[in-house]
């Protein structure tokens, strides 16, 4: 079925165009970065909880074993990018803003580059695979968005029962100055790029496919184009869309190609779209159709600051400090490592720290190249910042209360409908680090809300526990007053038995008295004078049975008969 699209394109709200200083690596083709001595895996590299780790200090692994398991639904397995051994689980620096440490997997290569035997088998009809085998696949890969976000893929790939989707849109418009990474994709291997495209849609069970880029990368348009033509994929098409920083934003995207709007706190799933990126549907497909988890990605390393800017295939772990040796090291004019593009990077204080699989660009610049130079002075309303957003919020307004730290009140203006594209920091002419403020009111909210989670998960487990103990001792209570009863029901029972025996016996005692008295009368004649040598001995055989009889006790059996 051929795909009917309307003849236009839509528009989202404020947006920049910034230098776009693309030149650098535009015509850089992708090659592979060479060995680094050892490899840092962090355990949280992606949105979602900390994969666990599944193997010990001194194990011997091959590429693509696993070494780490996702921990959870939202969460995404790490897998050793090449052969070694095991030299380290420990705390070490971590690619991000707060400069913290974290649990990191140390390897150390080997040098020879041994898959792993038991990795799963390649699969040839790929389209023929059932979503739910896909869906499986893409987890056990460990592949999350490579858009930056890292979001884990196979979680996007299962969206809720309650929406139906009926779009997939594919995000090669990467509208961050100097990075050009999805470039050099799409244009050498646009191949990979739509037959993974072509694997999402399988496991989504939809037909219609957009894929979004750029029209200041003509090149790559005219791959994709000629792949799907080739392929004669008439139910899938590319549009070119006009360079505005920032139409890579995933609704900003959403917005331009279907004019549609995202909802605010919601989804793209909640208006019927799911959104990849263009290298996160490479890695589907070599994950499906290689059986090859997600051990490595293409990268740039960019700016003055480096000798030779240059597009690397990187294999993930890597330290930075090594790719900085792949551009020919660093110039004079190495003042700042960034870490993603100028607009929605963060700074790094150690060139130590290694990649990660949400990492698309190292930048080395001067510092008045990534950040303003200039004081920051009061605000003074002048409204600009409103006017480029792209999230059509109020920086403003959510700045005065960040700044007042008021966060119940800036969570009113929509704060975490924010992309921190920067667009806002941009254009202010008072040079207030805007988005920074909106980091840290974000970051409190959330250490406030996990402060909130882990006092009420206290309250509850003390609650349960008065309630515990007071069920124990009610139920203590009880089986204390059964046993007195049973106790005193078994002393009444006793005592009864022993008054019975005692009355019995007395009975007996009395009946055999009254028995004695009563021959005693009956042999014992009244004169006893004159009595014949006949009487005299039938009173001897009297005397001595009623001797006889008074030295037996009868027994209460002997007694009770008559």
């Amino acid at each position: 079925m051929e795909l009917h699209l309307p003849n236009r394109l839509w528009h989202f709200h404020g947006g920049l165009h910034p230098e776009q200083h693309k030149g650098f690596t535009r015509d850089k083709p992708i090659r592979s970065s060479t060995l680094p001595d050892q490899l840092i895996l962090p355990l949280q590299q992606h949105i979602g909880a900390e994969a666990e780790a599944c193997v010990q200090v001194g194990d011997t692994v091959y590429k693509g074993q696993p070494v780490a398991t996702a921990s959870g639904y939202v969460s995404a397995s790490l897998h050793a990018p090449t052969s070694g051994t095991i030299t380290g689980i420990e705390d070490r620096p971590l690619p991000h803003p707060s400069g913290l440490s974290g649990t990191c997997i140390v390897i150390e290569p080997d040098g020879r580059d041994e898959w792993w035997p038991e990795r799963p088998a390649p699969v040839d009809d790929y389209l023929a695979l059932d979503p739910a085998d896909i869906r499986q696949r893409v987890r056990d890969a460990g592949i999350v968005g490579l858009g930056g976000a890292a979001f884990p893929t196979a979680v996007k790939l299962n969206p809720p029962s309650r929406h139906q989707i009926d779009t997939l849109i594919i995000n090669g418009a990467e509208c961050e100055p100097y990075i050009t990474c999805d470039d050099r994709l799409m244009r050498e291997r646009a191949d990979l790029v739509i037959e993974g495209v072509r694997i999402i849609r399988q496991a989504l069970g939809i037909q219609r496919v957009l894929i979004g880029v750029e029209d200041n990368k003509p090149e790559a348009c005219d791959a994709i184009e000629q792949c799907i033509k080739d392929k004669k994929l008439k139910d899938m098409k590319l549009l070119r869309v006009p360079t505005i920083y920032p139409t890579g934003g995933e609704k900003q995207l959403i917005k331009v190609l279907t004019g549609r709007e995202v909802p605010s706190n919601g989804l793209p799933a909640d208006i019927g779209v799911v959104c990849h990126n263009v290298g996160t549907a490479a890695s589907v497909y070599r994950a499906i159709a290689h059986g090859e988890p997600m051990v490595s990605r293409i990268m740039t390393v960019t700016g003055k600051g480096v000798n030779a800017p240059c597009n690397l295939e990187v294999l993930i772990g890597t330290p930075i400090s090594h790719l900085v040796a792949q551009a020919e090291g660093y110039t004079d004019q190495a003042e700042r490592l960034i870490m993603g593009g100028p607009m929605m990077g963060f700074a790094m204080s150690s060139d130590e720290v290694p990649v990660i699989k949400g990492t698309n660009c190292i930048l080395v610049a001067r510092s008045n190249e990534v950040e303003n130079p200039v004081q920051a002075m009061p605000c003074i309303r002048c409204g600009r910042c409103t006017s480029v957003c792209p999230a059509n919020l109020l920086p403003q307004e959510m700045y005065w209360n960040a700044r007042a730290r008021d966060f119940d009140k800036i969570q009113d203006y929509n704060l975490f409908d924010c992309i921190e594209c920067g667009c806002c920091a941009a254009v202010c002419p008072s040079h207030i680090p805007l988005v920074q403020y909106y980091r840290f009111a974000k970051t409190e909210i959330w250490a406030l809300e996990r402060a909130k989670d882990k006092s009420d998960h206290a309250r509850e487990r003390h609650e349960f526990r008065l309630e515990r103990l007071e069920r124990e001792k009610k139920e203590k209570a009880e089986r204390l007053a059964k046993k007195k009863a049973a106790l005193a029901a078994k002393k009444s029972k006793d005592g009864k038995t022993k008054d019975e025996d005692a009355k019995k016996a007395a009975i007996a005692a009395a009946l055999e008295r009254a028995k004695a008295k009563k021959v005693q009368a009956e042999v014992q004649p009244k004169n006893t004078d004159d009595l014949t040598e006949a009487q005299q001995r039938q009173i001897d055989e009297a005397e001595s049975r009623r001797k006889a009889l008074s030295e037996h006790k009868a027994t209460p059996e002997e007694a009770s008969e008559p």
